[in-house]
C-alpha cells in the first residue's frame, strides 16, 4: 500500500500576472497588487506556488499537498517555518510562513507539504 497526499484540500485561483517579477510555472508567489502576484525573492514569504502562467494570468495554487524543491539544511517533518528561496524552491526560515511537512526527501532536496 502506498501512502498518497495528491489532492486533498487542493485549490487554484486565477490572479492577474504581475509585469513586474513576474510568475512562472513551479515558483512560490506573493501578493503584488490588487488580484496579482509575482514571483517570490529570497527571503520572501509566500501563500503559493504558480502551476501555470502566461504573460497576463497566473493559476496558483494556494491549498493542498505540493512538492517544492528546498535549499538549505533541511526541516524536520510537523510544522517548519519557510520562506521562497528565490528559485524555484523554499528554505527553512525564521521569518516565513509556517507550514506542515509531509515528507522530506534529503536525498532529492524536496520537501511535500500542506499549503
Amino acid at each position: 500500500m502506498k501512502v498518497s497526499f495528491e489532492g486533498i484540500g487542493e485549490s487554484v485561483v486565477t490572479f492577474y500576472n504581475g509585469s513586474s517579477n513576474a510568475a512562472a510555472a513551479g515558483v512560490p508567489v506573493k501578493m503584488s497588487g490588487n488580484g496579482e502576484v509575482s514571483a517570490c525573492s529570497d527571503g520572501e514569504r509566500f501563500f503559493g506556488v504558480a502551476q501555470s502562467c502566461d504573460a497576463d494570468f497566473a493559476a496558483v495554487q494556494t491549498s493542498g499537498y505540493i512538492e517544492l524543491k528546498y535549499t538549505g539544511t533541511a526541516p524536520t517533518v510537523g510544522y517548519a517555518k519557510l520562506a521562497a528561496n528565490g528559485s524555484d524552491g523554499v528554505k527553512a526560515a525564521e521569518t516565513g510562513g509556517e507550514f506542515l511537512v509531509a515528507e522530506v526527501d534529503s536525498t532529492n532536496k524536496i520537501l511535500g507539504l500542506m499549503l
